[in-house]
C-alpha cells in the first residue's frame, strides 16, 4: 500500500502532519511534507487524534465542465479552455465530518473529484514542469447549492459555504493515470457517478499550467479537477461516499446547518 499522509489534531488540541500506518498508528512529521517535513519518533495511538484534511491550503482553485458527459448533462458544450472557479479555504472540512446544508439552499448537490495537492510554488510552468509541481493526490467532494448557482450567474456563493469542500482522508504520492472515481449515496450498491481520471478533457498537469500563468501556486494549495457525469442532489441525513481507486474514500455525512456552527478543517 501506498504511503498515507495525514493530517491530525491530539486530544490535547495540538496539530500535526504524519505518516499513517497500517494499525491507525501516526509517526509525526517535523513539518508537512511537501516542505521535506521528515519522520520523527512521536508516535500517536488510533485513539488519541481526529483526522482532518490532509492540508491546509491558502486556496482552493476549482475546475468546472472537465468531464465531457458532465458537461452535457449541464447543458452546455466543453469549454475550449479550462473554467476557473475557487472555493474559499474556510469551505473544507475534515473526514466523517458533516456537511451543513444552508438554509438559504433547496438544492444541494453532491459532486465527487479528484483533488490535487501542490508541493512547490508554481508561476508561469509549463505542462511539462506543472507535472512535478503535483506533490500527491486525495479526494474531495465539491459541493454545489445549484440552485443558488443558476440564480447568482456566478459560483462564489453556490460553492464557497463553510463545510462546501470535504477533502481526504489522506494524500499519497503516486495515482494511475486511469484511476477509477466513483461516487455512492446512502449505502446503495450502485455508485451514482463513476468515471477514469483519464476521462478528464483537461489533464492534471495541464490545469496545473494554466492554473500558474492566472495565480502563484503555493505549497499546499488544492485543485479540483472535475466532477463526471452524475451529479444529483443530497438531502438532510444523506451520506455521501467517493471513492477513488489508490487512494481510498471519503465519507460526510449531510446535517441541517445551524446560525452558530463551526467545523474544525
Amino acid at each position: 500500500m501506498a504511503q498515507r499522509y495525514v493530517r491530525i489534531q491530539t486530544l490535547a488540541g495540538k496539530l500535526y502532519y504524519g505518516l499513517l500506518h497500517l494499525d491507525r498508528r501516526v509517526q509525526v512529521l517535523d513539518a508537512p511534507p511537501w516542505l521535506k517535513g521528515q519522520p520523527t519518533d512521536q508516535e500517536i495511538a488510533p485513539e488519541d487524534y481526529q483526522l482532518l484534511a490532509p492540508c491546509a491550503p491558502s486556496k482552493i482553485v476549482a475546475v468546472g465542465k472537465n468531464y465531457m458527459k458532465h458537461a452535457a448533462e449541464m447543458g452546455g458544450e466543453v469549454p475550449k479552455e479550462p473554467l476557473l472557479f475557487m472555493k474559499p479555504s474556510t469551505a473544507i472540512t475534515a473526514p466523517e465530518s458533516l456537511i451543513h446544508y444552508p438554509p438559504q439552499s433547496q438544492r444541494v448537490d453532491y459532486e465527487g473529484e479528484l483533488a490535487l495537492v501542490i508541493g512547490d510554488r508554481c508561476v508561469d510552468c509549463t505542462a511539462e514542469a506543472a507535472q512535478s509541481k503535483i506533490w500527491g493526490y486525495t479526494i474531495a467532494n465539491d459541493v454545489t447549492a445549484r440552485d443558488l448557482q443558476k440564480r447568482d450567474g456566478q459560483w462564489t456563493r453556490a460553492k464557497g459555504f463553510d463545510t462546501f469542500c470535504p477533502l481526504g482522508p489522506w494524500i499519497v504520492r503516486e495515482l494511475s493515470v486511469g484511476a477509477q472515481l466513483q461516487t455512492f449515496l446512502n449505502e446503495e450498491p450502485d455508485p451514482v457517478q463513476s468515471a477514469l481520471t483519464s476521462e478528464m478533457v483537461f489533464a492534471p498537469n495541464v490545469l496545473v499550467s494554466y492554473i500558474s500563468q492566472v495565480m502563484t501556486l503555493l505549497p499546499g494549495d488544492v485543485v479540483l479537477t472535475g466532477t463526471p457525469e452524475g451529479i444529483g442532489p443530497l438531502q438532510v441525513g444523506d451520506r455521501i461516499r467517493i471513492e477513488i481507486e489508490g487512494i481510498g474514500c471519503l465519507e460526510n455525512t449531510v446535517a441541517a446547518r445551524q446560525p452558530s456552527e463551526m467545523t474544525i478543517n
